[in-house]
């Protein structure tokens, strides 16, 4: 969960917020430790965290879960709150089973790659989320899915990705059990909270992004066309992931009569929707922008094409003017080459060899012809 924002950048000024303390380095793990026997390959990768809960109070760890559901069964009072990563089917089929989970939202939970989401099947809620975080290196958006099941008792997270960071809203609810006891709607709405404020680091890295891609596009960069389709691929994503959250919100809010939801809880919900419309907006500002970039630097290509298309017809056109001045004075030389060859030949019966006026003769023609030549190709604007 990202470092919780200063009150001079828009920090949240709901009391529920502030109370929470800053993060802390956790504290030593209750649970088994790692060479204690534990269950089968499959469920302990699969199990990230499996804790029962008294009055905001962590009062076991279990390794599996069965020993979960058992402890559970043992203290009906209290609350059960399972973190799994990447579930088998037959660990889902078991909470399924055991929390009377309805098919649908299990077989949602099984495939993923679902859109933000949710629905209420009896007493239980179930909320699809896609997280989102920025990776430095590639520059790109990573994302991530995760399904939660809210029931009177239980909280159960099946996270599909690295985001976000789960572990980090559990230390902080049991660093402050007088929010954690208000039970399963107080986890889930620290869960929302969690992802929605993953998404601040990614809406600043997005905005670097674009500021480069900006530089990029008036530079002349040959592969800022790649990288805005990219950038919009991203957007595109992005945008699926925060605008539902906005009418999931609402829904929620809607229902605080309805199920008696405290009321420190619903300021909470308030602030976090409040968030998600800020950001959902700002998706959109990404789109259009990456949309008129996209614009811009396709005038600029064309008109770096047209620059190009005009030089090379100049160049043309200049070397056209210069094949036409080769071919002027190549014809003009050619007239008294013709001439002066016709009267270099040795035949004794030519009618001009002997005439005592030949030789002027033949120097006049081919003079006519040169200057006649010349004014020809002068009137046509060859030379």
């Amino acid at each position: 969960m990202p470092e919780r924002r200063p009150a001079s950048n828009g920090a949240r000024k709901s009391v529920w917020r502030r109370s929470l303390p800053p993060p802390q380095p956790p504290a030593p793990n209750p649970a088994p430790p790692a060479d204690a026997p534990g269950p089968g390959p499959a469920d302990a990768a699969s199990v990230v965290q499996a804790a029962l809960y008294r009055d905001g109070v962590r009062v076991s760890s279990s390794a599996s879960l069965a020993e979960t559901f058992r402890e559970l069964r043992e203290q009906p009072s209290g609350m059960a709150w399972i973190g799994l990563a990447r579930p088998t089917e037959a660990e889902l089929l078991s909470l399924a089973s055991e929390f009377d989970l309805h098919p649908l939202s299990v077989e949602d939970a099984m495939e993923a790659h679902q859109r933000p989401k949710l629905e209420r099947y009896g007493d239980t809620l179930f909320v699809v989320l896609r997280a989102a975080r920025y990776l430095d290196a590639p520059e790109e958006v990573d994302f991530g899915e995760l399904h939660v099941f809210v029931g009177p008792d239980f909280v159960i997270t099946v996270r599909h990705g690295a985001a976000p960071d789960l572990s980090a809203v559990r230390r902080r609810m049991e660093e402050t059990p007088e929010l954690l006891k208000l039970g399963p709607e107080a986890v889930l709405y620290a869960i929302l909270d969690a992802v929605v404020d993953g998404y601040a680091p990614v809406v600043a890295g997005v905005q670097n992004d674009v500021d480069e891609i900006e530089t990029e596009v008036f530079r002349g960069d040959p592969e800022v066309s790649r990288r805005i389709y990219e950038l919009s691929r991203e957007m595109v994503e992005f945008q699926r992931a925060t605008r539902p959250l906005v009418g999931m919100l609402h829904g929620l809010m809607a229902g605080f009569a309805k199920y008696g939801t405290d009321e420190e809880l619903q300021r909470y919900l308030r602030d976090v929707a409040d968030h998600v419309t800020h950001t959902s907006e700002r998706v959109d500002s990404f789109r259009q922008a990456l949309q008129e970039i996209l614009t811009v630097n396709a005038t600029l290509v064309t008109q770096q094409q047209n620059a190009e298309m005009r030089a090379l017809a100049e160049a043309g056109f200049e070397q056209n003017e210069e094949i036409k001045k080769i071919s002027s004075w190549a014809a003009i030389l050619f007239a008294p080459t013709l001439v002066g060859t016709i009267y270099g030949m040795n035949f004794d019966s030519m009618p001009e060899l002997h005439w005592v006026l030949g030789y002027p003769f033949a120097i006049i023609l081919m003079a006519v012809v040169c200057t006649s030549l010349y004014v020809i190709f002068k009137r046509k604007d060859w030379l």
